[in-house]
């Protein structure tokens, strides 16, 4: 193969060369067999233990400060919520071996399946992958869910990846993080409804609510503003969780008859999507209900 032509002038007169294309690259095999290669040396083998779950956990970086200049609604903001499903939807639909995933606040776990080979199971490339699509996702659909409100700068996550070895563990790990949602979601309704509802301040508020526990909480609520936590929005009590789920879908398609008209005719065909549940996981019911969620513990 040539390339190009490259003139020369000798003595006045002007001529042309043409170049064998070897010559002027080196071969890419070549290249990885320099004496540079040594370096790859320095790489640390992050592979993921087999047989294990593999847990992905995204946190906003610095949101208060985030929300504050986007001017969340508070004690939770339903636009940015969706916001933080819908780009977890775009990572689940990018890497399908993530069968489960749990959000709530400015956090989301995502799990692979035990017998996930993505990446080679390298632990590094499936948290920067998690992360980076879920950050280009939340930009991407930012005006989706948040209208004509402009975005004032872009977001940061930063991530983690635990092993899980059994079910329990991972149903035990999932039930923490509800539980925190629960714990975090109590304090900020009662702390924010003391501000707005009850005029105190950010401080009086914090000190109001110091010490006290789940059932002072939910006293305060109910006693004097007459909210039942219990009736608040499940959302925002038990967070979201994403499975795929098979759904029947009908369709209109138009076919040709024999006598060459044409005709529509509806279609059912059974499709996989992500479907976003807002209920309890820690007790029993969720996986009675979806028992094909988890792996089989003696894979």
């Amino acid at each position: 193969m040539v390339i190009g032509k490259v003139s020369v002038i000798r003595g006045g007169v002007r001529s042309c060369v043409v170049r064998p294309l070897a010559r002027l690259f080196t071969c890419a095999g070549n290249m990885a067999k320099s004496k540079f290669e040594y370096v790859r040396n320095f790489e640390t083998d992050d592979t993921c233990l087999r047989n294990c779950y593999i847990v992905v956990r995204l946190d906003g970086r610095n949101f208060h400060k985030f929300a504050e200049q986007h001017k969340f609604t508070k004690p939770n903001d339903n636009r940015a919520l969706e916001l933080m499903s819908r780009s977890a939807r775009s990572v689940m639909e990018e890497l399908e071996d993530i069968f489960i995933a749990y959000g709530q606040s400015d956090e989301f776990s995502f799990v692979f399946k035990r017998t996930s080979t993505w990446f080679k199971r390298r632990a590094s490339k499936l948290m920067t992958h998690v992360a980076s699509q879920f950050s280009s996702s939340y930009v991407f659909y930012w005006k989706e869910c948040f209208g004509e409100q402009p975005l004032l700068y872009p977001p940061g996550f930063d991530g983690r990846v635990v092993l899980y070895p059994s079910n329990r563990n991972l149903k035990d790990y999932l039930s923490w993080r509800q539980a925190d949602c629960h714990i975090n979601n109590l304090y900020n309704t009662a702390f924010w409804t003391l501000v707005q509802k009850g005029g105190l301040t950010t401080v009086q508020a914090e000190n109001r609510l110091k010490g006290t526990l789940a059932a002072d909480k939910n006293e305060i609520l109910f006693s004097e503003f007459d909210i039942n936590y219990n009736k608040e929005s499940a959302l925002h009590r038990k967070g979201t969780t994403l499975i795929w789920e098979k759904r029947d879908e009908t369709v209109t398609k138009r076919i040709k008859q024999s006598n060459e008209e044409e005709k529509d005719v509806q279609v059912t065909r059974s499709r996989k999507r992500v479907q976003a549940y807002h209920c309890d996981i820690i007790g029993d019911q969720f996986w009675e209900e979806h028992p094909d969620v988890l792996e089989d513990d003696n894979c």
